[in-house]
């Protein structure tokens, strides 16, 4: 057996530690200037029909979230468009997964990549809607464009809407999810997104952090910087995708903040929302309970017994994006975290929690948006 391991593409990352053990040893790379690691992206070739073939990643146990790796599955494709997940355990601190391959090349990956190709025929399609105007917010620290899509036309009376995607580049659901919300929002046909473009104009950023999407980062920029934690410190030099951000929100205003997500080791869907930032109110609480209940109704993969901790009032941590903006404009906002692994209340065996079930939840938010669109000022 002749077996070629490459990660030399987009958003590739892999490290050959044993090509002739086996399992085959691997390794994650760091991301760049920094401890975290756990995204990997990498083709096998010439282990077609290869019963024994078995990889181990050797490093897993070190990764940013290994408890993650518990009831992880490893993600699969032959045509890099259907991803199915491989049988996978996790044991002594490595990550082993068996396969045996139906063609001479197979893609594995943590979860389904959303390249930078991909990135770049969003926006130019969102472009070619009469709805929507292109703009760059400036440059990252790699030199690729932070881009905004605005959709409607503004007006004194309009409601701001804020989405942000992949701070956390390895997080590639939050990109499906931005896809699915805006193929809804754009169609014209679509009634929901037609009535939310009387009241509201919407900003939204598909890639917060293109650099370290190319790059195959799990959590940070091209400057090891983790970009969710620099929302009260950014600068042009360290983090310029926060600190341009931030600069626009400051001319438009916000009434409405959504940060997508992909959480690593909870298997369920979730929203962080801000009890525990010093402008909560009992205004904030109504809108957030009516926001989740039609999200309840819009996409029965959303559910609110299973979370992280609720904040304290006062503790909320205002480095991070949905609690700084939060805050900063006393709006509703949240933090929408999406699986890695599957969704237990609603599991899928072939595909575990998946890029079109990220995209569905995506466009389940309108809906929630739309109950909650009157009383966001």
């Amino acid at each position: 057996m002749s077996v070629h391991i490459n990660c030399q593409f987009d958003s590739g990352n892999i490290q050959i530690i044993d090509l002739q053990s086996n399992p085959i040893k691997l390794a994650i790379r760091n991301d760049k200037n920094s401890d975290f690691y756990q995204w990997f992206h990498f083709s096998v070739s010439g282990a077609k029909n290869q019963d024994d073939l078995q990889l181990s990643l050797t490093n897993a146990a070190g990764a940013a979230f290994s408890e993650g790796w518990k009831h992880f599955q490893v993600m699969a494709s032959y045509d890099r468009d259907d991803w199915f997940r491989v049988d996978t355990s996790y044991q002594q601190g490595c990550l082993v997964f068996n396969h045996a391959p139906d063609h001479d090349c197979v893609w594995y990956s943590f979860f389904t990549p959303y390249s930078w190709e991909r990135h770049q025929d969003l926006i130019g399609w969102a472009q070619t809607s009469d709805m929507c105007q292109l703009n760059n917010l400036g440059n990252s620290l790699d030199g690729r464009p932070l881009s905004l899509l605005t959709i409607g036309e503004d007006g004194p009376k309009k409601r701001k809407i804020w989405l942000t995607a992949r701070q956390h580049p390895g997080e590639t659901m939050a990109e499906f999810a931005i896809e699915g919300l805006l193929q809804k929002l754009l169609d014209p046909s679509d009634a929901c997104g037609r009535k939310l473009l009387e009241e509201a104009v919407f900003y939204v950023i598909p890639n917060m952090n293109p650099d370290g999407s190319v790059r195959g980062h799990l959590r940070t920029n091209a400057a090891g910087v983790n970009l969710n934690r620099e929302w009260q410190s950014a600068t042009m030099e360290r983090s310029p995708e926060v600190f341009l951000t931030q600069k626009k929100m400051r001319g438009t205003g916000v009434d409405l903040f959504i940060d997508c997500h992909g959480d690593e080791e909870i298997p369920y869907v979730f929203l962080v929302d801000n009890q525990g930032i010093p402008a909560y109110s009992e205004r904030l609480a109504s809108l957030e309970s009516k926001f989740k209940n039609q999200l309840l109704i819009s996409n029965p993969d959303y559910q609110t017994q299973h979370g992280y901790p609720t904040d304290l009032p006062g503790q909320a941590n205002l480095t991070l994006a949905s609690a700084s903006v939060g805050q900063t404009y006393n709006c509703l906002s949240f933090t929408l975290e999406m699986p890695f692994i599957d969704n237990f209340n609603m599991p899928d065996p072939r595909h575990g929690w998946s890029a079109q079930r990220s995209s569905d939840m995506g466009a389940a938010l309108l809906p929630a948006i739309l109950a909650v669109i009157h009383e966001l000022r």
